[in-house]
């Protein structure tokens, strides 16, 4: 008589467990986890190059960012609604696909700024750097946001938002804003971010074109866009090997790996100049970018925990 009502609790269990993964599953779709993650990354990195040390303190930074850049990303999915369903790499996305209900996603994403916002004003007692933390969100999900509906070129002031996670680490762990270091790390990832963009953008032209969202596709021909790209990847290049002029690079191995990445980029930038008509090509360059990213990330944090 008490084997039946033991399995039927073990099934509400095991579906209430479905349930919940399946929630959990949304709410990273609707915070873009990936982005999220990258800017946390680049703020526990700001922070690491401040301090040299790891300690229990960058989780106040790290955690006040990760919460910020989630509750900005589901902002932007509440914003973009109308024209995520219009878009194949969009339409599956947690509001459009009618996984959650647009209301709900704006206010998780008020609930995750607000967290966010909360641990960067209290928890760095620094007013500042809670400042800045909705600088970031306002400017891309009030500014940036609403201008690449108007413009291809909204991803040249839009790449600000690269360069502010790792001067928010750098300043809660110390490090003088005006400091030419964290100048140095908030230019790369300035440079970084345009091509980053744009090879999403050029990947999914047709989507945009389909959604009514300008593009440099409509601007220019595909030799120009060849070029432009080209000179962007080259910029990134560069602005990696610049760092050592800034002074935060102390070893001449740490350096050697540094030209090493560079190089390589920088034949891949020529590879993507000549192989462009490929849509895989874009893909492949796109995340090589990435690459590079994480890459210079590595050898700054190495190199800073070893000069101690």
């Amino acid at each position: 008589m008490m084997v039946q009502p033991l399995r039927n609790v073990r099934r509400f269990s095991k579906d209430q467990a479905c349930a919940w993964g399946e929630w959990f599953t949304i709410l990273l779709d609707l915070a873009k986890i990936k982005i999220s993650l990258l800017a946390t990354l680049t703020t526990a990195t700001g922070y690491l190059l401040a301090t040299g040390k790891i300690t229990v303190q960058m989780l106040v930074p790290t955690a006040a960012v990760f919460l910020l850049a989630c509750g900005s990303c589901a902002l932007n999915q509440y914003q973009d609604r109308e024209i995520d369903q219009w878009m194949e790499r969009t339409k599956c996305r947690p509001i459009p696909s009618g996984k959650v209900n647009p209301d709900a996603a704006l206010w998780i994403s008020m609930a995750l700024i607000l967290s966010g916002s909360f641990i960067l004003f209290y928890g760095t007692k620094d007013p500042a750097l809670g400042l800045g933390g909705l600088f970031a969100v306002l400017w891309y999900n009030l500014f940036y946001t609403p201008l690449k509906h108007k413009t291809a070129f909204a991803a040249v002031p839009g790449a600000l938002i690269g360069a502010i996670p790792p001067t928010l680490g750098w300043v809660s762990g110390g490090g003088s804003i005006l400091d030419p270091r964290i100048w140095g790390v908030a230019f790369f990832f300035f440079i970084w971010q345009v091509p980053h963009f744009w090879l999403l953008l050029l990947d999914h032209s047709e989507d945009y074109k389909k959604a009514g969202l300008p593009s440099i596709t409509q601007l220019f021909s595909t030799r120009q866009i060849k070029r432009i790209m080209f000179v962007w990847l080259l910029s990134t290049g560069i602005s990696g090997l610049s760092l050592q002029s800034f002074g935060l690079i102390n070893f001449h191995w740490v350096y050697l790996f540094l030209l090493v990445a560079t190089s390589w980029l920088i034949w891949n930038a020529i590879h993507f100049f000549r192989s462009y008509s490929q849509r895989t090509t874009l893909r492949i360059a796109s995340m090589k970018l990435n690459i590079y990213a994480l890459v210079v990330l590595f050898l700054l944090s190495a190199d800073r925990l070893l000069s101690l």
